[in-house]
């Protein structure tokens, strides 16, 4: 497995997403949006989920060859972002952020496929790959506030032109992996869509998501309107993912001890206390830095969980579908709806319920994962459901 090569590509993906949600926000506010805009605004790059990781995702399946929709991805989303250099205008500005989160999110499903094509049996071991994707989170969002405190929220433009421009060269260094044979009489996708444990799945992964909307929309408005510095705000945001690097190198022992429903379960419950945390007790320094902690939970121990889900329920040629139905239903759907209504709820009602809301739908979707989630189809009932 070329593990270097592969992580590589994580490290400067997230380096990207490590500017994007702390920063874009002050951005937008420095060019003068309210709140309903910012929320809309940021509501775009997770919209474009809901459609273009599936088309590249079938085709991924159907074409093989997904490093090569990879590679293309990464060169139009650094060629498209250079436009946000010379318009300001709201419509103006959305348009290239839909065309350029378009490619980019139809990037990381489909090296996610890749990834798993070299892992093959072994898939415990993907935590220690994407864990240098959470090292580059940290190192942009440490590096990047204090430039912004410096300079200003524009210097935020050319650091992202570069990180993409590393995507894609970090992309024409790797290869398509050995694909895993399909499974004997592999049932059509649509019969495992119709499972209830599988739209469960989707269900629990759209809410948990729709839940972080106020903290990816507003979360560095709202420790600023505190008086926390911007440097200070970009530590709060690499405390979180420290503490999600640290558990992804135990992830692998966990989801063989507990498996990946249990994970899960517990992920969905520290989500609820970590919203109520965030949205009532901003100006305890102590409450807001075990708060971040918890990210290990909220997205940590989640997302590496429903990996580990998505690949052990969509097997075969259905995997890059599987991958990118993930990425669609939950970073997409769930996050562009959450992100854009909690501009709204921003607006009219304040952090307090805003974040309060989050809370209530992480424990929505614990329940619904605590009825109807399973380890493995099948039957539909899994060894620990009971």
């Amino acid at each position: 497995m070329p593990y270097w090569r592969l992580s590589s590509f994580y490290l400067f993906y997230f380096a990207a997403l490590g500017v994007l949600a702390p920063y874009w926000s002050l951005y937008l506010k420095d060019l003068g949006f309210n709140a309903v805009a910012i929320g809309e605004l940021m509501a775009i790059p997770m919209a474009t989920k809901l459609l273009a990781p599936y088309v590249w995702g079938w085709l991924g399946d159907h074409l093989g060859h997904r490093m090569s929709i990879v590679r293309l991805g990464s060169m139009l989303t650094a060629v498209i972002f250079t436009s946000v250099f010379w318009v300001s205008g709201f419509w103006e500005l959305a348009l290239v952020m839909v065309l350029f989160s378009f490619f980019w999110n139809a990037v990381l499903p489909q090296f996610e496929a890749v990834t798993f094509d070299y892992l093959g049996e072994d898939v415990s071991r993907y935590a220690r790959v994407r864990v240098w994707g959470s090292i580059g989170f940290i190192l942009s969002v440490l590096v990047l506030g204090f430039a912004v405190d410096v300079n200003g929220p524009r210097v935020i433009l050319p650091v992202m032109l570069v990180i993409y421009a590393a995507i894609w060269i970090s992309s024409t260094i790797i290869k398509d992996g050995k694909r895993q044979p399909h499974r004997i009489e592999q049932p059509p996708i649509l019969d495992i869509l119709r499972m209830p444990a599988v739209i469960a799945f989707f269900l629990v992964c759209f809410l948990l998501q729709a839940g972080h909307g106020p903290y990816y929309a507003f979360y560095s408005i709202y420790m600023e309107s505190v008086g926390y510095s911007k440097t200070v705000i970009g530590q709060f945001w690499a405390l979180g993912v420290i503490a999600e690097v640290i558990v992804f190198i135990f992830m692998h022992r966990l989801l063989k001890v507990f498996g990946a429903r249990q994970v899960l379960l517990v992920s969905l419950g520290l989500a609820v206390l970590r919203w109520i945390l965030i949205g009532h007790f901003p100006h305890s320094l102590g409450i807001i830095l075990f708060a971040q902690i918890l990210h290990a939970a909220t997205f940590g121990t989640f997302h590496a969980a429903a990996i580990h889900l998505v690949h052990h329920y969509f097997t075969g040629s259905h995997q890059g579908r599987g991958q990118a139905l993930y990425s669609s239903l939950s970073f997409g759907a769930g996050g562009a709806l959450g992100t854009m209504a909690s501009g709204f709820l921003w607006e009219s009602a304040g952090p307090g319920v805003a974040f309060g809301i989050s809370a209530a739908l992480s424990l929505l979707a614990l329940v619904i994962a605590w009825r109807w989630v399973v380890n493995e189809l099948g039957d539909g009932v899994s060894s620990d459901a009971a």
